[in-house]
């Protein structure tokens, strides 16, 4: 759980140990059930030719597997009531059509992540705090099967001579395994999913992300084709807020996404996506998030996204915001604004070693309007920390100037974050470039202070 022993439960972590209960039936964790249903799978596997059902719609499959599972349930002396016989029916389903003991957790849309580590360690995220579960696999081979199941429908492969891989559940949700001898405990398995529900500018303002003046400054400089960085930690919400920015670009522009692993969720109808692709066996073949930044440039877009820049891409990036694709968006993983600047000065020398650092940072201030830095806090909130422009350059150090910030000022007693959104007062430099594309916005807008209690 969240809390650990040596603390005393607050009430809010009490009602979160009773979600976790009432989501998990814990009769149905027990040895015994386990060893019936793995029993009842292994006589299903003998009696019934897979193979040949798969040659039926999977709907008939499912069905013809089904009845076969329902006649052994029946031939079995263990003493089970109609709603057990249901429960053991359905996990042998889930073991033969599904990720088996991971089908619950999947079906569960508060859960963002499922991080397995080793075959009886298995914990989810659910809104920003983890919890360890009750599932478990039988054994390591067990787990290894599922894995196998997962990259093989994406048509990756994972073995000793390729022991990392990434792939993407047909939901979308992205999965990431290790497997032995790299995993010393066991196969590794994380998968990061994404909300059924697409989350909106008024969502983050319910929810105390942003406030409403903070939502607005962002959706202008979005429409007014300003580049913008989103910065953050892992799991703080990067993504979730570029899915939103992008949200309010125009329909009618030609909108071009670059990802290592597919996660954007444009709603305009005019959007082309690329996703990179790792070497094949051999050590050929991949398609790396600079090619695809490159081959974007050649595809006549008005705004380019990528997901996330982390290696020499970045150089790639600040060329086109800085020659005529404005209104460029992507991640980078850094703590601060600042960090971020030096983050992306690091990949521009490691594309270019021949670059002065007073290049570099005249490119990066040329190209970037605003820096966004999202955090993730101990209770499992999610806030907007700063919003922060790029000036320029004085003398040697390229210079910012924060709008927004984000000030913690300390924890209830049920562990609930509080703080304080405070405007700087400072009216941006870019705001002529806001009232030349028609976005006017209220003076009170950088002078307000918004508490969090």
């Amino acid at each position: 759980m969240t809390t650990p022993p040596s603390m005393p439960q607050s009430a809010l972590a009490k009602r979160e140990a009773a979600w976790v209960v009432r989501l998990f039936n814990r009769e149905s964790y027990s040895r015994e059930h386990q060893e019936l249903k793995f029993t009842l799978h292994r006589k299903m596997l003998n009696r019934v030719n897979l193979e040949a059902l798969s040659a039926l719609p999977e709907q008939r499959m499912r069905e013809e597997v089904r009845l076969a599972v329902s006649r052994l349930v029946e031939e079995e002396e263990s003493p089970l009531s109609l709603v057990e016989k249901e429960q053991v029916i359905n996990e042998v389903l889930d073991e033969v059509f599904g990720l088996g003991p991971l089908e619950p957790l999947l079906q569960d849309p508060t859960i963002s992540d499922i991080l397995v580590t080793g075959p009886k360690l298995v914990y989810i995220e659910r809104a920003g705090k983890l919890y360890r579960t009750p599932v478990e696999f039988k054994d390591n081979a067990h787990l290894m099967r599922i894995i196998e199941k997962i990259v093989s429908r994406v048509g990756r492969r994972v073995d000793e001579s390729s022991p990392m891989v990434d792939a993407r559940l047909p939901d979308g949700s992205r999965v990431n395994a290790v497997i032995p001898p790299i995993a010393l405990d066991g196969a590794i398995l994380s998968i990061r999913r994404f909300g059924r529900t697409r989350i909106t500018d008024k969502d983050f303002v319910a929810n105390l992300t942003v406030t409403q003046g903070m939502m607005d400054l962002l959706n202008a400089c979005v429409r007014a084709r300003l580049n913008i960085i989103i910065s953050g930690g892992t799991g703080s919400g990067k993504t979730t807020l570029l899915n939103v920015l992008s949200s309010v670009i125009p329909e009618n522009e030609r909108i071009v996404t670059v990802e290592d692993a597919a996660e954007l969720q444009l709603r305009q109808t005019h959007v082309a996506r690329m996703e990179a692709r790792p070497p094949n066996v051999e050590g050929a073949g991949a398609v790396t998030i600079r090619h695809m930044v490159i081959n974007a440039l050649r595809m006549r877009p008005d705004r380019i996204i990528v997901g996330e820049v982390r290696g020499e891409e970045a150089m790639d990036m600040m060329q086109a915001m800085n020659t005529g694709h404005d209104g460029s968006l992507t991640t980078i993983h850094a703590n601060s604004p600042r960090e971020a600047i030096s983050r992306i000065e690091v990949m521009l020398g490691m594309a270019n070693q021949n670059m002065s650092m007073r290049s570099i940072r005249t490119q990066i201030t040329s190209a970037v309007d605003l820096i966004v830095q999202v955090a993730r806090f101990s209770d499992g909130t999610r806030r907007v920390t700063y919003i922060t422009e790029c000036v320029g350059m004085e003398g040697e150090m390229a210079t910012t100037q924060d709008i927004f910030v984000f000030e913690k000022t300390g924890i209830t007693p049920e562990g609930r974050v509080t703080g304080r959104f405070r405007a700087t007062g400072v009216r941006p430099k870019f705001y002529e470039k806001l009232r030349a594309a028609g976005f006017t916005l209220p003076p009170t807008t950088f002078q307000t202070v918004v508490d969090i209690s």
